[in-house]
């Protein structure tokens, strides 16, 4: 009977999990967003910017605060603060009429709220189930943020359009307020000396495994080198998901951009669920290293995209690659440093996707301000996603990697 109840405990916190991602992906839907913004008070593409940006920011320093929070006061706690934080900073971003004044709500509060909810749900998720079945949970659990664009950009367009873009932020965070506290209510850890059912049939490998801390984690050479590969691989993707509807616009003339960002995320959500089940049965830096090298050749010719069936193809290859990666890196965080401190150390390796954060759609931005083009933004990806597949052949063995 216990084993039975622990099957559908561990079912519930992975659903809430799951959940909770889904409504705090609404900073995927940015480029949607940052549109009306442009449109309708007239901001520049730098200023529409700033608060997505501001917001990678804040979203990794809540999970470096916040990780070790969660770690010792449980996800419940934790995701509370964030749900509250996230709806919070949206409806308040509904009366922010310049760039500054957004970039506290939403970039810093909003942000801070979607970085202590991502912490929150990966965590325990990947506590309650076995190792071998990590990417697969990994992917489940963050496929959420990516699925919720398809909910997220149809919705912001069709408010944006019809209410315009600051009642769009008060419904939107109303919205998210009452459903992520519902879903973080369903977030704990796995009780004291919990086995899940295939633990006893662990590897070698794992059995092994060391937990680190923070400090031990950074003195080792694998942190830095995941770490650089993680931002230069974000810094491609959410330079597209950034700027998503303006690039189909000024490439295709197409105004109805915000279908891409559907289809994107349709993509993004497929990547980070076969991502997952990929990395468990190949391994993790072999799927980093296909979807390095698929992106980067994306990259490489994004700017001959311009029509909407190449168009198309580039957007799914891109969010299916940034989606794979976004599955991958937590298990390997798991996978090298243990379970025991995974929220602080998460946090601190989840600084290299704010960084990509301020790379790929800032870059962009200001490239697209002074020529018009994202052309040579998109070298600049090309060449970054191509310096982290050449760090990733320097990984022999991961598991048994020295660290």
């Amino acid at each position: 009977m216990k084993k039975n109840n622990n099957k559908s405990k561990r079912m519930v916190v992975l659903m809430g999990a799951t959940g909770t991602n889904f409504i705090a992906g609404i900073l995927y839907v940015w480029s949607v967003i940052s549109k009306g913004l442009v449109g309708q008070l007239n901001w520049t593409n730098q200023e529409a910017s700033l608060p997505y940006t501001v917001a990678t920011i804040s979203f990794v320093i809540a999970m470096i605060l916040f990780g070790k929070v969660q770690d010792s006061k449980g996800p419940k706690v934790t995701g509370t603060i964030g749900a509250i934080l996230l709806g919070v900073g949206i409806i308040l971003s509904g009366f922010a009429k310049t760039p500054i004044m957004m970039t506290l709500t939403f970039g810093i509060i909003t942000g801070l709220g979607i970085g202590i909810l991502n912490i929150s749900t990966i965590s325990p998720a990947l506590k309650w189930f076995s190792a071998d079945k990590k990417g697969m949970i990994s992917g489940i659990v963050v496929a959420g943020v990516g699925l919720s664009s398809v909910f997220y950009s149809p919705l912001a367009n069709y408010l944006v359009n019809l209410v315009g873009i600051s009642r769009t932020f008060i419904y939107l965070g109303f919205f998210a307020l009452v459903l992520s506290l519902i879903f973080v209510r369903k977030l704990e850890n796995p009780p004291s000396g919990y086995l899940s059912e295939t633990n006893s049939k662990t590897s070698d490998d794992q059995k092994t495994i060391k937990d680190y801390d923070s400090k031990d984690m950074m003195k080792t050479k694998s942190f830095y080198k995941l770490w650089i590969m993680l931002t230069f691989s974000s810094s491609a993707g959410l330079m597209v998901i950034g700027h998503m509807s303006n690039i189909t616009k000024i490439q295709t003339g197409w105004e109805s951009g915000f279908l891409l960002v559907i289809l994107l995320a349709l993509f993004n959500t497929l990547g980070r669920i076969l991502g997952g089940r990929v990395c468990d049965k190949f391994g993790r830096i072999n799927l980093m290293r296909l979807t390095f090298a698929l992106q980067g050749v994306n990259m490489l010719f994004f700017a001959e995209y311009t029509n909407i069936a190449l168009l198309t193809f580039g957007v799914a290859l891109a969010g299916f690659c940034y989606g794979a990666n976004f599955s991958v890196f937590p298990v390997i965080v798991s996978d090298f440093y243990g379970m025991k401190n995974y929220g602080i150390n998460y946090g601190i390796m989840q600084t290299g996707w704010g960084v990509g954060g301020v790379i790929g759609p800032m870059v962009a931005a200001n490239i697209f301000d002074l020529t018009n083009s994202y052309k040579k933004a998109y070298i600049i990806a090309f060449i970054l996603l191509f310096i982290a597949l050449i760090i990733s052949f320097t990984f022999k063995n991961y598991r048994l990697e020295s660290r």
